[in-house]
């Protein structure tokens, strides 16, 4: 397993899972491989705050508690994580909710399993959001019209959720200039006047705000009421072939996602295990909410706007992606 800092990128099931540990009599081999051993699988997850639950269920023993062996692995992004799962590299994986629409919509074979990481819904303090200098003029949302913006990947749920912003403020969303930049250059490049505003994620956010940048809006806020961001999600053809290690899974995660979300200082403390974050920015950042249930409604309005913007011609079928 690596636990190792590669990169820095960019976020429960609706039914409630039964346990699936228990009497190899009432259960026959659990989640686990033929022969009673532990199932291995392996997760891609990216290093970022975000997957803080599923390195917590992996301490806390919930994934071998119902059958599984997990190795967690890091990834650039979800264009490398997505392949790997379709292909059967990894068994499951850790993705933004509009990557997995795009996927979804180009035929690949995917399916949602648990949550992966919410927004607080509370503009000004949420784990994501749109920063400025203070003598920028930059002032609300509609003031980014015309300006330019850095997102680590154009065309995704960074670029769609900040025109949503613009576009509630009563702003004009096309005349956005949106910049690619990996989040951990971003703070250089608003110091230097490079771009006008950036949009970043914890830890990035804590960081750009210690240096004396403002938050301008909370981008994930302005698109839905506790916004899905991303989920853990498996291949069609894994879950079909192998449905009690992904009920484990599912379960476990269900587990881990409520032990985070109750438990912060054990978040704050396992970053230093997988990422390089220092430790005084961990206590100031503004952690993620992590509820057991996907948003639906919001996922929904992720789509809605994945087509109004020209990412998608056509929604893909909510239905089979969702669990």
């Amino acid at each position: 397993m690596r636990r190792t800092l590669t990169a820095f990128l960019t976020a429960p099931v609706l039914l409630t899972m039964a346990a699936c540990g228990g009497d190899d009599a009432e259960s026959p081999q659990g989640g686990g491989a033929e022969g009673g051993g532990l199932e291995a699988v392996t997760v891609g997850v990216i290093p970022i705050v975000d997957v803080a639950p599923v390195y917590l269920g992996q301490d806390q023993g919930f994934f071998e508690e119902c059958g599984l062996d997990v190795s967690l692995e890091t990834g650039q992004g979800g264009a490398a994580i997505v392949p790997a799962v379709v292909s059967g590299e990894s068994q499951f994986g850790f993705s933004n909710i509009t990557s997995l629409l795009l996927a979804a919509s180009e035929g690949l074979p995917l399916q949602v399993v648990a949550n992966g990481v919410t927004s607080t819904g509370e503009q000004g303090a949420d784990f994501g959001a749109v920063v400025t200098t203070p003598d920028s003029g930059i002032t609300d949302a509609a003031d980014l019209a015309g300006r330019s913006v850095a997102v680590n990947t154009l065309n995704n749920i960074g670029t769609t959720t900040i025109r949503e912003s613009v576009r509630a403020a009563g702003g004009d969303p096309d005349s956005v200039e949106f910049v690619e930049l990996p989040f951990p250059d971003m703070g250089a490049a608003l110091q230097q006047g490079n771009v006008d505003a950036i949009w970043v994620v914890e830890p990035f956010l804590a960081l750009a705000t210690d240096n004396g940048a403002q938050v301008v809006t909370s981008n994930f806020v302005d698109t839905a009421d506790a916004l899905t961001v991303a989920a853990y999600f498996t291949s069609q053809q894994y879950a079909q072939e192998n449905p009690e290690a992904v009920e484990c899974f599912s379960s476990a995660m269900q587990q881990s996602l409520e032990y985070a979300q109750e438990n912060p200082d054990a978040v704050r403390e396992i970053l230093g295990e997988y990422t390089q974050i220092d430790p005084a920015i961990a206590g100031a950042m503004t952690m993620p909410a992590w509820p057991t249930e996907i948003n639906r409604e919001s996922v929904q309005t992720l789509s809605d706007l994945a087509v109004e913007d020209g990412l998608l011609d056509e929604a893909p079928d909510l239905d089979a992606l969702l669990p």
